[in-house]
């Protein structure tokens, strides 16, 4: 269901929900990382006053040190160099009463007062709510309307009891990080020990991490702006061009679209409007060159057909037989008439077919044009005993891009056509050379009829047809095919009149691409 709905999208919507997808789930990493941050970096400062603590722990049971306000206070001033990274520790005894305070070290001992003890009380008298870390051995209370002894006394009844106790103190650019643990001597509880530290590194570290984030995230999302508008601009935009374009031809509708812009740029999307405009006028032109084609064709056998009907007609009333012969064999020509039309027909469209497939090479046509006049010497010999000479102006390199069967098709298609014009036993001479411009000329020349056109361009258009008296073995094709093949090639072909005495010439220019 969800692919399906995808496929439906537009490239620009695709691209915009996969982003959003992505930049989604990169949020919630992103979320999770941000939420655990500062509980890290506040497990890390609570492991450090936590080890201090234990450390304090062990040299006061080793040095059996009393939790009253003497003791303890003996004690700071002989290990003071223990505290002296840290920002501050406090003693309690079991009654919660301040017993030492490393604050006051540089202070008159008798700071050591129960007057001491309520200023002190006073000063740490913040909020504080609880929540737990992610470490077991460290909870994390956030400061909530609860005073010291309130702490100490939720340290008492928690599960946290006889492990440390940690809670944050935050207010206007103040972080601060207090640990708690109790010390128990002899299996019973002497006292409590407190680290205060002022942590504004954790909450810088964080606030620079979560402002890293969100700029980030607007840079991303800034990027995938113009990425989507230059995306849908210079590239979707201009695909919807073509595939209105595309539905345009297909419509045979008459609005102008704007394919002409897009054939201007050089990038691949103008390389694809060039290639499809092509494409375009080429199945224009061929289907043109259809429709003209099946009408021409139509036409053509119309006349035969025409033919046919009245012949039938009249030789079922005749019953003289020399009109009865010549009938039916109006009949015999009209039949063969129509079935060249109709063979030469289906050939061309075999050809057409068969050149989309072919493809050109560097050949040497001398050789394809000397096996055919070969092949037509044995053939007329018995036929019409009508003698083919080939020549060639000594040199043995006439190279061209071309397809080799075409160049044979041509040759026996302009034989074919001036042996029906030539009498038993008539000459033809082909001829090949090179030219002064670069040129490969192949010239075929015949003694028959000659052209009747002023106009000799006229025999190589569609069903046109000078015919000799057997016209049933033409049907007006066979020339247009050379024509459109010699096209193929990128050569010319020319037909005139002898000017010596009668017959014909053809002559057809390649470009030589000898190197």
């Amino acid at each position: 269901m969800f692919s399906k709905y995808l496929k439906s999208l537009s490239i620009l919507k695709k691209f915009l929900f996969i982003n959003f997808i992505i930049f989604t789930i990169i949020s919630l990493y992103t979320f999770v990382y941000l939420n655990n941050v500062q509980p890290n970096l506040i497990k890390k400062k609570s492991a450090k006053h936590l080890n201090v603590i234990d450390n304090t722990i062990i040299t006061l049971i080793r040095l059996d040190v009393k939790f009253d306000v003497d003791d303890i206070r003996k004690f700071l001033f002989s290990t003071r160099f223990i505290f002296q990274n840290l920002d501050r520790v406090i003693f309690f005894d079991n009654d919660f009463n301040i017993v030492g305070d490393t604050d006051t070290l540089d202070l008159d001992p008798r700071s050591f007062s129960t007057r001491l003890n309520e200023i002190e009380f006073e000063s740490l008298n913040d909020n504080e709510n609880t929540k737990k870390s992610k470490n077991e051995n460290i909870n994390v209370t956030e400061n909530k309307n609860l005073s010291f002894k309130d702490i100490l006394k939720k340290y008492i009844n928690s599960n946290a009891y006889g492990n440390s106790y940690t809670f944050i103190q935050e207010g206007f650019n103040q972080f601060r990080l207090i640990t708690i643990k109790n010390v128990i001597k002899d299996n019973s509880n002497i006292g409590y020990i407190a680290i205060t530290e002022n942590a504004n590194d954790i909450k810088i570290a964080t606030d620079e991490r979560k402002a890293f984030v969100l700029r980030t995230a607007i840079a991303v999302g800034f990027v995938i702006l113009i990425f989507s508008f230059v995306l849908s601009r210079y590239f979707i935009k201009p695909i919807q061009n073509l595939v209105s374009y595309t539905k345009v031809i297909k419509d045979k509708s008459q609005i102008k679209t704007n394919i002409e812009s897009l054939k201007s740029r050089n990038d691949e999307l103008g390389l694809l409007s060039n290639s499809l405009d092509d494409m375009t006028i080429e199945l224009q032109k061929r289907v043109a060159h259809a429709e003209n084609f099946s009408t021409d064709l139509v036409h053509e056998i119309r006349n035969p057909l025409a033919s046919l009907k009245s012949a039938s007609e009249i030789l079922q009333d005749s019953n003289n037989s020399e009109q009865r012969l010549k009938l039916l064999n109006i009949l015999s020509h009209d039949v063969l008439r129509i079935e060249r039309l109709i063979t030469d027909y289906s050939q061309m469209l075999k050809d057409e077919v068969a050149l989309s497939k072919e493809e050109m090479k560097k050949i040497n046509i001398e050789s394809i044009i000397q096996s055919v006049v070969e092949d037509y010497n044995n053939i007329q010999e018995v036929k019409k005993n009508i003698k083919i000479n080939y020549e060639n102006d000594g040199n043995k390199k006439y190279i061209i891009n071309g397809i080799e069967n075409r160049i044979e098709q041509i040759i026996a298609n302009l034989l074919d056509n001036s042996i029906s014009f030539c009498k038993e036993g008539g000459n033809i001479g082909v001829n090949i050379s090179n030219t002064v411009d670069k040129k490969i000329l192949v010239k075929i020349v015949d003694d028959g009829q000659g052209f009747k056109e002023k106009d000799t361009s006229k025999i190589f258009k569609r069903f046109y047809s000078n015919r000799p008296d057997k016209f049933g073995e033409h049907s007006g094709l066979g020339l247009n095919i050379v024509k459109n093949l010699v096209d193929l090639h990128d050569g010319e072909i020319i037909a005139s009149n002898r000017l010596d005495r009668d017959g014909a010439i053809i002559e057809i220019r390649f470009p030589n691409v000898q190197s």
